[in-house]
């Protein structure tokens, strides 16, 4: 053995054919005990644990070394494996048959007073954010990072198998609108002007396309400055692809693809492919949602048919007044308490609804208001169509279809929450057939915004009109028009979304025209764009799959956070290193900036 080498092995590669090897391993002090002068110390590096035992009557002066190691103390022991007492086995390590029994320490590295025990739930995020360095030494967070790295390895290696060639775009941009605020970079060079940083390389790879790269792919750095929640923060990673001369049958099996690389990498697993496919109407329509969680039941049925004569103002006047009347079915419900009723009732009206009607089956007996104002014809043909059962509860929605059908979407995700029914929205990792993975297609190419009073882009300005609606553009029936996009969806989560993009430069400046961008803004902004266009453009599209949340999944995390090096908290601020941060004035004089506090 070299002397001045720290390590032979891994903590977590010693078992019973090394016994009697001369080893040398380094690490952290995980845990260190002491049992009548004997010390016992759990020796941990990445890859798992190791235990080295001190005892008095073999090495007095190093048991009494030993006797001053703390938790989180960083350390070099060399010495035999031996096997462990007969009886004291632990088999729930993998070294749990051998310890290593020392003839010299090295402490390299004293640790002070910990900010909070490395084996403990800590439920203080801000305190993990601010020790984030030490956090990570946690195996769970440590764990997620090698999985990170497996996920993030096979993508690059599946797409390379695919002829995809990686390409880097620049991260200093400029502002365009494409949906979400940018963050911005002053120019010191060019005083008043700014950079952006990309919220996706979206352009770039378009042009990518023109310059004939036709397969390309990036890990790509991504910047919004958006309100956070568990699964967004302002800086993320996504798995970009753009290709040319492709169908979305051709993205559908290359996603596909990577996705079964990536789950046989992670966790070994065998997922189920093709993935089924649902319209964005039949999605929204039979779940209430654009990524529907399909691991359980609970559908909305139409009632249109039953109630388009009914005495019942209320369903009555929604299907006149050109809406629909829709139902679920929550089977087993009828004990649904007051506090859970007045919460889904808030729900409801949290998403336009003016309150929540039900029916609870109660001892053969049908317990709402409403029952009363239905005939038994139609009593009867709810029965039928429910499925109504002793302790069902049947909620019913009646307004326009996308009220109605997001209402009811929310009421049955949380009554799924309620009753277990969804097992979690996050990958367990143990076999396949939980993994419900889903192609939603033929969303809307553009959404009316009352507050803008314009049209928008459901997705971004480039993704292209089904071809037989195109004619639907020219003839402005906007709310007609489905885009050439598409989601991949897992288990009820939006892991990736894209599109057929627009490649001629005439469609491109009428969808320019429709979202209300002036001739001259066009050529501001998407000049370099609309000039590509003009010189030989190829058909392309390509997807986005989000790399955070997808190792979120991977990993049965419930936050990004927890799969992310050095992320921000939940207000945007980095605690550890204390960002963002105010800048020395002499800077902000470079960069011909004065902030609005320092003005006169």
């Amino acid at each position: 053995m070299t002397k001045n080498m720290y390590r032979t092995h891994d903590c977590n590669s010693l078992r019973k054919t090394d016994i009697g090897r001369e080893v040398a391993l380094a690490g952290w002090v995980h845990v260190s005990r002491d049992h009548g002068g004997v010390i016992f110390v759990d020796l941990r590096d990445r890859e798992g644990l190791t235990q080295v035992v001190f005892r008095p009557e073999e090495n007095a002066e190093l048991a009494k070394q030993a006797h001053t190691l703390r938790s989180e103390d960083v350390i070099q022991v060399s010495g035999r494996v031996a096997p462990r007492v007969p009886g004291t086995e632990n088999q729930k390590l993998a070294t749990g048959d051998i310890e290593v029994i020392p003839s010299e320490l090295h402490i390299l590295n004293r640790a002070d007073d910990l900010p909070f025990p490395i084996d403990a739930e800590v439920h203080n995020e801000d305190l993990r954010m601010m020790y984030r360095y030490y956090d990570l030494r946690r195996p769970q967070l440590a764990r997620n990072l090698q999985v990170r790295h497996r996920v993030t390895k096979a993508t690059r290696d599946y797409l390379d198998s695919q002829g995809y060639i990686e390409v880097e775009t620049p991260i200093l941009s400029k502002s365009t609108p494409e949906g979400a605020r940018d963050f911005l970079v002053p120019s010191r060079l060019m005083p008043g002007k700014f950079y952006a940083l990309p919220q996706a390389p979206q352009q770039y790879k378009q042009l990518l396309m023109v310059a004939g790269v036709e397969k390309y792919f990036q890990i790509a750095k991504c910047f919004r400055d958006e309100d956070l929640r568990a699964d967004r923060q302002p800086e993320f990673t996504q798995i970009d692809i753009e290709a040319s001369f492709v169908t979305p049958d051709d993205i559908f099996t290359l996603t596909e693809g990577m996705l079964a690389a990536i789950f046989k990498a992670a966790l070994n697993i065998d997922i189920k492919t093709p993935f089924d496919r649902l319209t964005y109407r039949e999605a929204v329509g039979r779940y209430g949602s654009d990524k529907p969680d399909r691991r359980f039941g609970m559908e909305l049925v139409d009632l249109g048919d039953i109630f388009r004569s009914s005495g019942f103002k209320v369903f009555r006047g929604a299907l006149d007044a050109g809406g629909v009347v829709k139902a679920i079915n929550a089977k087993g419900f009828a004990g649904i308490t007051i506090g859970q009723a007045d919460e889904l009732t808030e729900i409801a009206k949290l998403y336009g609804a003016k309150g929540l009607a039900f029916i609870k089956i109660e001892n053969g007996e049908w317990k709402s208001p409403i029952v009363k104002f239905f005939s038994e014809a139609e009593k009867t043909a709810l029965r039928s169509k429910l499925d109504i059962e002793e302790g069902d509860c049947a909620f019913f929605g009646a307004d326009k279809w996308e009220i109605a059908c997001e209402v009811l979407g929310r009421i049955r995700l949380r009554i799924a929450e309620i009753q277990d029914l969804n097992r979690s929205s996050v990958v367990k990792g143990q076999s396949g057939s939980d993994l419900d993975f889903l192609w939603v297609t033929d969303f809307p190419l553009l959404q009316w915004s009352a507050e803008e009073n314009k049209w928008n882009a459901v997705h971004h300005p480039f993704t292209r009109p089904k071809a037989e609606d195109i004619a639907l553009l020219e003839a402005e029936k906007f709310p007609e028009i489905r885009a050439e996009a598409y989601d991949v969806v897992l288990n009820g989560v939006e892991i990736g979304g894209g599109s057929i993009r627009i490649h001629e430069p005439e469609l491109q400046e009428k969808m320019f025209e429709t979202l209300g961008i002036s001739p001259e803004d066009r050529q501001s902004l998407f000049g370099h764009l609309l000039r590509a266009l003009r010189l030989g453009a190829p058909p392309h599209g390509g997807i986005a799959l989000g790399l955070d949340r997808l190792v979120m999944l991977v990993c049965g995390e419930q936050s990004i956070r927890d799969v992310m090096a050095f992320p921000k908290n939940n207000r945007g601020m980095d605690l550890m290193s204390q960002s963002p941060a105010e800048i020395d004035p002499r800077q902000l004089r470079d960069l011909s900036i004065k902030l609005a506090k320092d003005k006169t």
